[in-house]
């Protein structure tokens, strides 16, 4: 759906909530929860339906609702079958649903066994890669509405994993995969008319981290004028025309939990990437944990081993120390939860001018409750890039990411899945349609809080 403020973005959730990764266990899972979702989302704002309204009769929702579709290399070699893919078509027609984003990150395997630094695999330095990401760019040119104006988004891995990228030329080999996977786009929009862009998506521990090094190496390698050169050699494109294409074709997914993770301030990182000339082709909506370590609460720290029970996902940890007020402080980094832990029960012994003042935690969380017991979350750093895209759009592409939902404490699971993700949908919604200084402040832990009260007021939301 497309939101009431500055630009008019398009509004969805990402499907990696939902587990499968053959094309018949996908489409299993959105049939059973697409439709429910978007109708509980919508309840609030058609009144009478209320949280538990849907489309009536089985019928298509309205207004026209979103899809961000996640398909496993296999899902969508499976889809490309000419006949499923006019049967997802029909699906999405009959239901008032459209696609305008893929998920292309996770290439393989994503729910039910241990995933962690596999899931960056195969990455920008693998010819896997670019050819999954030319068969998804394919795919949502078949889907996406032919309507002026729309583009299409498919999301990708930061480039690799950090310790992959070893050898000199390897940022320089992965700039030309992604210039031939550019040349594939720009025959996309010559033969259909449709615009599809890719969407690297900056992660802790990875090659491409922080907003300064994405724009290095935008800057240094992707836009560089001998990649442009090689994409006019490959499309027949003058010299400024593959300048300006792959400005056009490849540029960033903003993932705010992400951000909030590495200390950074999201309007300052927007502004950056947009004084670079680099394309914020999505923003994910998602929010991370937070402790104050510094306190020594054993309530925070026995919260936080509930969370590094999980065994499939990667839950980095970028750890702030030191600074006035700690601002400006040294960043130390850990590749994942229990690491950290276990190096801060090595600490304990030192005095306490000596710990580690607050972590950030890559584990997605349900956006809208702003406590999780005696943790904080990335809540406030979410609510202000949300102020922020309200008054200044810098993206046609938001979607709401918190695939973590089978891994969450029990506590956090509860009311399911289904209401879960309408409820960020409609916290989101909500925020963006709201003006005036403080609009995003008050959230609370057990409903929307503060002023997002009324929301689980109106629509029937228990905690």
């Amino acid at each position: 759906m497309r939101l009431a403020c500055a630009g008019a973005p398009h509004l969805t959730y990402c499907t990696n909530i939902h587990p499968g990764e053959t094309w018949a266990e996908v489409k299993q899972g959105l049939e059973a929860h697409l439709v429910e979702i978007w109708s509980r989302a919508a309840g609030r704002r058609e009144g009478a339906r209320g949280a538990e309204g849907g489309a009536s009769g089985g019928g298509a929702l309205r207004p026209r609702c979103g899809v961000g579709l996640r398909l496993s290399a296999r899902a969508a070699a499976e889809l490309a079958a000419p006949e499923e893919l006019e049967a997802f078509r029909d699906f999405l027609a009959r239901n008032g649903l459209y696609v305008f984003t893929l998920n292309g990150f996770p290439y393989g395997r994503f729910h039910g066994a241990p995933v962690k630094e596999r899931v960056y695999l195969p990455d920008w330095l693998d010819e896997e890669r670019l050819a999954y990401s030319d068969l998804l760019a394919t795919l949502l040119a078949a889907l996406l509405p032919a309507e002026e104006g729309l583009m299409g988004s498919v999301s990708t891995v930061p480039g690799a994993f950090r310790p992959r990228v070893r050898a000199p030329g390897d940022a320089e080999a992965m700039a030309r995969r992604l210039v031939r996977h550019a040349a594939h786009l720009v025959e996309i929009h010559r033969r259909t008319g449709k615009r599809v862009a890719l969407a690297l998506e900056p992660e802790p521990c990875c090659f491409l981290e922080t907003t300064p090094e994405a724009i290095a190496f935008f800057t240094d390698h992707v836009f560089a004028r001998e990649r442009a050169r090689e994409l006019a050699a490959l499309t027949g494109l003058s010299l400024p025309g593959a300048e300006e294409a792959l400005r056009a074709h490849l540029g960033l997914c903003f993932d705010a939990c992400h951000m909030a993770v590495e200390f950074e301030d999201a309007p300052a990182s927007l502004a950056a990437l947009r004084a670079a000339g680099i394309g914020v082709h999505k923003v994910q909506i998602s929010a991370g944990l937070r402790a104050r370590v510094a306190e020594r609460d054993p309530a925070t720290i026995a919260r936080l081993r509930t969370y590094a029970e999980d065994v499939v996902y990667l839950h980095q940890v970028v750890e702030r120390r030191g600074g006035v007020g700690g601002r400006g402080g040294e960043l130390v980094r850990y590749l994942d939860l229990p690491e950290a832990l276990a190096a801060l029960d090595g600490a304990r012994a030192a005095p306490p001018e000596e710990w580690p003042e607050e972590w950030r935690v890559h584990f997605h969380v349900p956006i809208f409750r702003g406590i999780e017991g005696a943790l904080g979350t990335t809540q406030p750093e979410l609510s202000a890039l949300l102020s922020h895209l309200r008054e200044r759009p810098a993206t046609q592409h938001l979607e709401v990411e918190t695939y973590t939902w089978d891994v969450l404490p029990e506590d956090q699971r509860r009311g399911g899945v289904v209401e879960a993700v309408a409820r960020e949908l409609r916290w989101v919604e909500e925020r963006m349609a709201r003006s005036g200084a403080g609009a995003c402040a008050g959230e609370d832990g057990g409903g929307a809080g503060g002023g997002g009260a009324g929301v689980g007021a109106a629509s029937g939301e228990g905690a």
